[in-house]
């Protein structure tokens, strides 16, 4: 599986809150985003997505450190949070696809 989207990334953004607030800053000084080809999907109830959200710094089981970048989808909403691993089970690197 291989699509390319559009994002903004930020390094060991500790939730979705500030995902969101990081993202939105970004975008407001005109900066545009980055196209990452996704490599792999993971796809999480709603309460497993609100606990990966609340706390992106955590290990997960789920992500493989060894993925390029990972989309990670709350199956009950359809809300995406792309992650970059870099050799680590914990979401280091965070961003929402932006257009």
């Amino acid at each position: 599986m291989k699509e390319s989207v559009k994002a903004l990334v930020g390094r060991k953004i500790p939730n979705l809150k500030e995902l969101k607030e990081f993202t939105e800053g970004a975008l407001k000084d005109g900066i545009v985003g980055t196209f990452y080809e996704v490599t792999s999907e993971v796809k999480l109830n709603n309460k497993e997505f609100k606990k990966f959200t609340d706390h992106f710094l955590n290990d997960y089981d789920w992500i493989d450190p060894t993925a390029d970048c990972i989309r990670v989808i709350n199956e009950d909403t359809d809300e995406k949070i792309i992650v970059f691993p870099e050799g680590y089970q914990y979401a280091r690197y965070t961003a929402l696809e932006v257009d």
